[in-house]
């Protein structure tokens, strides 16, 4: 396993819990503070940073210090590998059903010629 997969699988199970996928879409609209981030949630804030905690880890998210306030930021570009990633499987996927349909339709035309003659068993 590489580093880029490892990092794939960090970003996969941290975007896997509700609350985090919630948090990076809110950090989506800029940065915010563990208070307002755990508005939205029947949470203690130890419970929120928790979930801060592993979006850090993975890279999803940075925090700086201003003054005595701490606001999270969205990495954007640690969604990239992911995205790259969904892209890619989405492309070979969709090339090996176009196949699959190919085939299919080649197996058909075989059984069911058009041109009016009968495929012999």
């Amino acid at each position: 396993m590489t580093a880029i997969d490892d990092r794939l699988d960090a970003t996969f199970t941290a975007l896997a819990d509700p609350t985090r996928r919630a948090i990076v879409a809110r950090l989506a609209q800029g940065d915010a503070t563990v208070n307002e981030l755990a508005g939205p949630f029947a949470m203690t804030l130890p419970g929120i940073s928790k979930h801060l905690k592993v979006l850090e880890r993975c890279g999803l998210i940075s925090r700086t210090r201003r003054a005595q306030f701490r606001p999270c930021h969205l990495e954007r570009e640690a969604l990239d590998a992911a995205v790259d990633w969904i892209e890619e499987s989405r492309r070979t996927w969709t090339e090996r059903f176009d196949k699959l349909d190919e085939h299919l339709r080649e197996l058909h035309n075989e059984r069911f010629p058009t041109t009016g003659e009968q495929a012999h068993d």
